[in-house]
């Protein structure tokens, strides 16, 4: 994708760290915040729609409840967020007043992205937000999400967002200025211009970067998002906070990822990038085969074992003889249900049982290979 095309994108999504936001004792900064908005005030008044996936909430909230150092218990981060986040969405609100535009502010969990009605009204809003004029401020909600249903970082959660908005380019800010194939900090290295595939990750050495303590990401994360995303179909600018203005105009500033997949649909992208399995099937070879390479739907008839506790509809991992994960998909069974199903025809399991054992285990349509 030339960068000319970058600059074209009527649809942005732009992913800003914590680390770019807020002072090294964890309080907002407000020229950073106030520079930041400027750029996205510019690039609408170009004719593009913006959504912003912010960071910076649980780092806000640090300094007004005396806490020296992000905290690793999730209650404590819980109220750091509580705190925090209404700072955060105030203090761009009154950057956004500057450039009459109308902040909206968007908390998600897991559940929002990966139940299919949670999805669908997700979409939605963000459909009539940006029909509005107004520009989300998306960010995971830190208060109320436990460990079992977090994104984990807000790079993922800005990829899966840019699939959600059906966006045409994804730019993620950080406290580096792109991708290096080494340690700039530790010696010569090289900034990565431009990766149209994994092979040009090949070279590359990245370590635990960023955040200053504040944040939970790194070049590891900003990676799997751009996978995530041109894999959709939607290529990925990595640069500096500093630099946001030229990246949005197309100037051949930090890393651009050039899309390598195509669009498909949105819920399968959540089940192969927003889930955690709640168990595993192990398929036979011939059941393998039939999921992998003919996308057929899973039969009872492949399946030669279960682990796991899940009800009808949890996501769960299908594993070929030796252990490995083929796909997932989401299940039509309870754990409890299926042992008695394993290795009988489906013509069986409808004589014997009743029309409701006659479907497939997990359909193709609920299924993605991984």
């Amino acid at each position: 994708m030339p960068r000319r095309d970058v600059a074209e994108a009527r649809r942005v999504v732009v992913k800003v760290g914590s680390s770019s936001l807020t002072t090294a004792a964890g309080g907002i900064d407000p020229a950073r915040v106030s520079r930041l908005v400027d750029v996205l005030a510019g690039c609408r008044a170009r004719g593009a729609e913006v959504v912003l996936v912010s960071s910076g909430a649980i780092a806000a909230g640090l300094a007004p409840l005396r806490m020296p150092r992000r905290p690793r218990a999730l209650p404590a981060q819980q109220a750091a967020a509580s705190v925090g986040q209404g700072l955060l969405v105030h203090r761009y609100t009154e950057e956004l007043a500057r450039h009459d535009i109308i902040a909206g502010q968007v908390l998600l969990t897991v559940d929002d992205v990966t139940r299919r009605s949670h999805y669908r009204n997700a979409f939605q809003t963000f459909a009539k937000l940006l029909e509005l004029g107004v520009l989300p401020i998306v960010n995971e909600n830190d208060t109320v999400a436990t460990t079992e249903i977090r994104f984990g970082d807000n790079d993922r959660l800005a990829a899966l967002v840019a699939h959600l908005v059906r966006a045409d380019l994804l730019v993620l800010l950080s406290d580096v200025d792109g991708l290096y194939d080494g340690d700039p900090g530790r010696g010569a290295a090289t900034l990565v211009s431009d990766v149209a595939s994994d092979a040009d990750l090949s070279h590359v050495r990245v370590g635990k970067s960023g955040a200053a303590g504040v944040g939970t990401g790194g070049m590891h994360t900003k990676i799997d998002a751009a996978r995530i995303a041109t894999g959709a179909g939607i290529p990925v600018v990595l640069t500096s906070a500093d630099r946001a203005a030229e990246a949005l105009e197309g100037a051949a500033v930090g890393t651009l990822f050039h899309a390598t997949g195509r669009r498909r649909p949105t819920r399968l992208l959540w089940l192969a990038h927003a889930t955690e399995p709640r168990g595993r099937r192990v398929l036979d070879d011939g059941a393998v085969r039939a999921v992998v390479e003919r996308r057929a739907s899973l039969l009872a008839a492949g399946i030669t074992g279960v682990e796991g506790s899940f009800v009808a509809g949890d996501p769960v991992d299908l594993v070929d003889p030796q252990g490995a994960p083929v796909a997932r998909g989401l299940v039509n069974f309870d754990a409890a249900e299926l042992p008695a199903l394993l290795g009988r025809s489906s013509r069986d399991l409808k004589r014997e049982l009743g029309a409701a054992y006659e479907r497939e285990v997990i359909h193709r349509d609920d299924l993605v290979l991984l």
